[in-house]
């Protein structure tokens, strides 16, 4: 095997438990703030739907709270919205609207989770390139059924997004990093072995 073969064999044997190392710790990292970034997307929504959940619970009509028909266009706004269902999942108030109104498939599977939990948050995609990060809660009392609130995930997507890129860049630099700086120390191990050799061989040489 040739001095550079042996150096380069000898560093990634070295560098190799490293770099699966920094590859684990890199994807944990992205996890751990892309979970972050998705469940800070709920808090606004679980504000929202407590907030109607209670005030229908303390007597205010659902009606006067979510007007029939929606206002925010949910495929282009930024803007929270809500949407009420009564007990059996029929939607009885809204104000978001998709493609000029009022969105109809709310996945009611969600109900049921609700009904045992009190609340569940969905990522909802009522249709393709429309993601929304939405809460529900129950509501009971002389009226019963189920608050939506939810928002665009548009923002939170580019945020994501800009996340995988930078964890993928840092995760390289390192990876590139630490494989150059093993390598030369293998490099400069090899070098003082190579001298330390010829000055034994020179001496034997003398001494003969």
């Amino acid at each position: 095997m040739t001095h550079n073969k042996k150096v380069f064999t000898e560093t990634l044997k070295a560098w190799t438990p490293l770099a699966i190392v920094i590859v684990v710790m890199s994807g944990l990292v992205y996890t751990a703030v892309q979970q972050n970034y998705r469940q800070g997307a709920n808090d606004p929504q679980i504000q929202i739907a407590e907030d109607i959940s209670a005030a229908i619970e303390a007597g205010t009509p659902a009606n006067s709270i979510v007007p029939p028909t929606g206002t925010t266009d949910i495929k282009a706004s930024l803007s929270p919205f809500v949407i009420l269902f009564d007990d059996s999942g029929k939607m009885i108030g809204s104000t978001a609207l998709l493609d000029g109104k009022n969105p109809s498939n709310f996945p009611s599977s969600a109900f049921d989770y609700v009904k045992t939990h009190g609340m569940e948050s969905v990522t909802w995609q009522p249709e393709a390139g429309v993601r929304l990060a939405t809460v529900v809660t129950r509501y009971t009392g002389t009226e019963s059924g189920y608050v939506v609130a939810g928002r665009s995930l548009t923002e939170i997507e580019k945020r994501e997004m800009m996340l995988m890129v930078m964890s993928l860049i840092a995760m390289l630099f390192t990876l590139i990093l630490t494989f150059l700086v093993i390598w030369l120390f293998k490099r400069m191990d090899h070098k003082q072995m190579v001298v330390t050799e010829t000055t034994v061989e020179i001496s034997q040489d003398k001494i003969s």
